[in-house]
């Protein structure tokens, strides 16, 4: 039975608390086997990428078939249907559009004293995708991580995805078509990280790595942060609705069930002021369960990790919100918009009753690749800034030198750092 809470109930500040506690991330911890695997890769290049390859994925590999050939792509572009290759270019066009509107404008002043100073915004030089392979078939994670960067201006973007027994899956590399990544290698898991982060003899090492993976992915990115840049780590996906009782409960519950598919940890929250209408909104979950193909997987996560909240008044819900900081929030109420301005923490906002969270997956145009397990409180979903770095910028010139540099020589000697105070000071004699 799905977990419910009223907040007119005397306990719910303390099982509001134990559900913002709740930890959903169940994997054992991988760190010292992904360090191994790093260290080994590191040391070893090729060879230890090859030795994971045919350990994990039962695949031999090669200097010579590591790489996904030309063949390989245009054999996998002929089981595409022409529909589902038009719906790819759709999504692809939309996604970029959208991105390509947040490249920041470069900035340049002259400030009172006559000192140039400025910003420089400039892509990274090369981005590493990971894409979850075998028969999983992820073409939306390839277009929502390769086109930020395609738009950011990155001149290389690689893709590295496993492929379990050799198998690739056709629409992962149609959308790595459509995304213009040309450089795609049959490599996954922490290895493959490395790879990214490191280079071998074959794979050229990146600046920035993103893509979701396993716990062995999300280690692996963790670990090399630092050597290379990183999207996230991503945790189990979740979505919160709120919804009145105009909506129909059987639109509301399927959307609670689209992130409960995903995994048996994911989460799905409703948050109502009708409890009548949450009991309906229950019922139709369970009638749903009866006909989705991964009503396993979902039946899980709602049983375990799902939950309703009922409150006195709509207008008590932005604050339990932006507490729990969702990476999903379907917002299906009469005002829509003006409820949305409450609004701080969340990853994206689906704004009115024809607003499911599943278009903003595919074809909406803001990236899938969100903040979750409460970070929306701090951070935001994947961008072109992912993938761009500025440069600050400083002109002085011999007269505002001698105006700005004696307040920061005598800065520099507080802090007794002689060279420094001295390096201004030489230039003004």
């Amino acid at each position: 039975m799905v977990n419910q809470l009223n907040t007119k109930d005397a306990g719910f500040s303390d099982a509001f608390s134990e559900l913002l506690k709740a930890n959903r991330n169940t994997e054992n911890d991988v760190s010292g086997v992904v360090k191994e695997i790093l260290k080994d890769v590191r040391e070893n290049g090729n060879k230890a990428l090859f030795d994971y390859t045919s350990k994990f994925d039962n695949l031999e590999l090669n200097e010579d078939t590591m790489r996904v050939s030309d063949a390989e792509i245009n054999a996998a572009l002929e089981q595409v249907s022409v529909e589902t290759m038009d719906a790819l270019k759709i999504a692809a066009k939309r996604i970029s559009d959208f991105h390509i509107r947040h490249i920041p404008e470069d900035d340049d002043m002259t400030d009172e004293q006559g000192v140039r100073l400025g910003v420089r915004w400039n892509a990274v030089g090369a981005a590493g995708i990971y894409v979850p392979g075998g028969k999983a078939a992820y073409p939306s994670s390839v277009l929502m991580n390769a086109i930020p960067a395609k738009a950011a201006g990155v001149e290389r973007i690689i893709m590295v995805v496993p492929c379990p027994n050799g198998e690739l899956n056709p629409l992962v590399l149609a959308a790595a078509q459509v995304s213009g990544i040309t450089e795609i290698y049959k490599i996954g898991g922490a290895q493959a990280v490395g790879a990214l982060a490191y280079g071998t003899e074959t794979i050229n090492a990146v600046d920035v790595i993103a893509g979701p993976g396993n716990a062995y992915v999300a280690a692996a990115k963790k670990e090399v942060f630092g050597t290379v840049g990183i999207d996230m780590i991503a945790g189990p996906s979740e979505i919160l609705v709120v919804a009145d009782n105009q909506n129909d409960p059987k639109w509301i519950a399927m959307d609670l069930l689209s992130q409960a598919e995903h995994d048996e940890v994911a989460q799905s929250i409703l948050i109502t002021d009708d409890a009548d209408y949450a009991k309906d909104v229950i019922a139709a979950v369970d009638g749903h369960l009866k006909t989705l193909p991964r009503a396993e997987i979902a039946r899980t996560s709602w049983e375990n990790h799902g939950c309703v909240i009922i409150v006195d008044n709509l207008d008590d819900a932005p604050a339990l919100i932006d507490q729990i900081a969702p990476e999903h929030l379907e917002v299906a109420v009469e005002d829509a918009r003006g409820f949305t301005v409450k609004i701080r923490n969340a990853g994206s906002i689906f704004i009115g009753r024809y607003t499911p969270e599943a278009i903003g997956d595919y074809i909406a145009g803001p990236n899938h690749v969100l903040p979750t397990s409460g970070s929306a409180r701090f951070s935001s979903g994947l961008s072109v800034l992912d993938f761009m770095k500025r440069n600050t910028l400083i002109e002085c010139d011999a007269d505002n030198l001698a105006v700005i540099g004696p307040p920061a020589m005598s800065l520099a000697d507080e802090e007794g750092l002689d060279a420094h105070k001295h390096s201004i000071g030489i230039r003004l004699k």
